[in-house]
């Protein structure tokens, strides 16, 4: 095995893990922490898979722009095991009997799909590079490219002006 098979397998632990923890721990403010670590496990994947621009902007946009936004609206929810109300447990039951079944049809499709003969490159091939996606970006697209930068600076001036106190 070499190293990139470990750090992958490794990779797909952490991300497995992070994501099971994320589910079943009763603290949300510890279920965003590991929703975290799964986030830094996938942009790992991302730069094995020679994606570094999509890695970076997970990191940026979802570990770090929206879980302290979810991290925020957690604080304040001001949950409290005496204001949550009793769940059911035909409601548990429904719910557990609902994901199994989500999970056959997952299985299902799956099952027939051929990603057995299909193989990712590693470490060749410049699909991924931030250089290919920015002589795209502003040679092919710079048109709408600078159409949404324009767009974006609308909104902001919008929103500044909406804030605005008289």
């Amino acid at each position: 095995m070499n190293v990139t098979q470990i750090l992958f397998w490794f990779l797909s632990v952490l991300a497995l893990f992070g994501a099971l923890m994320v589910v079943t721990s009763k603290n949300p403010v510890h279920s965003v922490l590991w929703l975290i670590a799964t986030f830094f496990s996938i942009s790992g994947h991302y730069i094995l898979l020679n994606a570094q621009f999509l890695a970076i902007v997970n990191i940026i946009v979802y570990a770090g722009a929206i879980m302290v936004l979810f991290l925020f609206v957690i604080m304040l929810m001001n949950l409290n095991k005496t204001t949550e109300p009793k769940k059911n447990r035909w409601l548990k039951l429904a719910g557990g009997v609902a994901g199994g079944c989500l999970l056959l049809v997952f299985i299902a499709a799956l099952k027939s799909s051929e990603i057995t003969q299909q193989t990712a490159e590693v470490k060749t091939g410049d699909i991924g590079l931030i250089k290919n996606l920015g002589r795209e970006l502003f040679s092919t697209y710079v048109v709408p490219f600078e159409i949404s930068s324009i767009l974006f600076l609308s909104a902001m001036v919008g929103a500044v002006v909406i804030g605005k106190k008289e």
